[in-house]
């Protein structure tokens, strides 16, 4: 059994949840309307967008954090494993 499995584990996990982010903003996304909305009904709607525009926000924040931390942890992973394949000769 490789010592590495757990950190692939948890790379998956890392990148699975990245995954998940993804869908999850294109779900959130359907609701969002690009349109300029002027007159008496405004305030409804804009607030509406709003709300639309600052849960996108966050979800973006976090899935650039994510998935950063996801390249960085696969990067230094695959290192490590090159780094140990070539000191034991294999």
């Amino acid at each position: 059994m490789s010592p590495y499995i757990p950190f692939v584990v948890l790379w998956c996990v890392l990148a699975v949840t990245v995954i998940g982010l993804i869908v999850y903003r294109r779900i959130v996304a359907v609701g969002e309307d690009d349109m300029i909305h002027i007159g008496d009904t405004a305030g409804a709607v804009t607030s509406q967008q709003v709300t639309v525009a600052q849960k996108l926000d966050q979800i973006d924040k976090w899935g650039k954090m994510l998935t950063v931390v996801t390249v960085a942890y696969g990067v230094a992973l695959a290192a490590i494993y090159v780094y140990q394949s070539w000191v034991s000769g294999v």
